[in-house]
């Protein structure tokens, strides 16, 4: 399980909800490169990389255009070979 963290001390409910609809976006983000990565054998980082900028392009999805390109590719999904096997961290 991964856990998201933001530090809002004494914020507006206004403030609290962008930072929920920012949290949420992420998820988003990072569910659809791990959807996207265990459907299509032989996914690179490079690959991720360009859904991420498609899913911000999307009309569908206005609020992943909302997050600047840094966050978008820090959602996506970090990698490792283990044993010549890929793995999602």
């Amino acid at each position: 399980m991964l856990v998201v963290e933001a530090k809002l001390k004494n914020g507006t409910p206004e403030q609290y909800q962008k930072l929920d609809e920012a949290i949420r976006t992420s998820q988003f983000v990072r569910n659809s490169c791990v959807c996207h990565w265990r459907s299509n054998q032989g996914t690179t980082r490079n690959d991720l990389q360009k859904l991420c900028a498609v899913l911000a392009n999307n009309k569908e999805t206005p609020s992943v255009n909302k997050l600047n390109s840094q966050a978008r590719q820090s959602a996506k999904v970090i990698k490792s070979k283990i044993d010549g096997k890929m793995s999602v961290k």
